[in-house]
């Protein structure tokens, strides 16, 4: 499917009812090397609780959320209040912005520290995100598969290979109609980071 938001550049993964497009080499290699390294050491990890099925449990992955400090983010029973903005933060921010002529506010940052580390599947829906959001998903490090199906009927399923240095851009309808994880990878031993960017209102 042709994409609306980028006709001579790349493609609509999604089939019906919401826009993803996938740029695998967003950050070159050395700047994906450097990003992953500064990011690793510099921000402010933290695992926390969640409540699933009725029960707190951790989090299978460490978190840290960064942006505007006066405008705090919640999901799954987590409040978070963001730090300010790193330099390095600021400078990938800066790049998607000026790319997708999307504003964000806030970026949710994940470190998957092997394929034992994960996400189940969810839809970036928040009130607070607005009817359809644009996030901005950023990776560096391991390469992970991520999957997306559809919300109701949970098939098709599309495995989408997140490369160091790739950004996928889901926009449209994309968190009405649509939900996606990271699974687990037992054969992934390299740590990931992920950033998701995301405007709050």
């Amino acid at each position: 499917m042709q994409s609306s938001l980028f006709p001579n550049q790349t493609e609509n993964l999604l089939p019906f009812q919401g826009e993803m497009y996938l740029f695998p080499d967003f950050f070159a290699k050395e700047q994906a090397d450097h990003f992953f390294a500064k990011l690793s050491a510099s921000l402010e990890w933290r695992q926390e609780p969640i409540w699933m099925f009725g029960k707190r449990v951790m989090q299978p992955r460490l978190t840290a959320l960064y942006g505007d400090p006066e405008k705090p983010y919640g999901y799954s029973g987590i409040q978070m209040t963001p730090s300010g903005w790193t330099p390095e933060l600021r400078h990938i921010l800066d790049s998607i912005q000026d790319f997708s002529q999307a504003e964000f506010t806030h970026v949710l940052c994940n470190f998957y520290r092997d394929g034992n580390d994960s996400m189940g599947w969810h839809r970036d829906n928040e009130k607070v995100l607005g009817e359809n959001p644009t996030i901005a998903s950023v990776t560096f490090g391991a390469e992970r598969i991520f999957q997306t199906r559809p919300y109701s009927e949970k098939s098709p399923k599309l495995d989408i290979s997140l490369t160091h240095g790739s950004l996928l851009l889901m926009t449209g309808e994309s968190q009405h109609f649509w939900e996606h994880q990271l699974p687990k990878a037992k054969r992934v031993n390299q740590a990931r980071i992920n950033l998701t960017f995301r405007r709050l209102l």
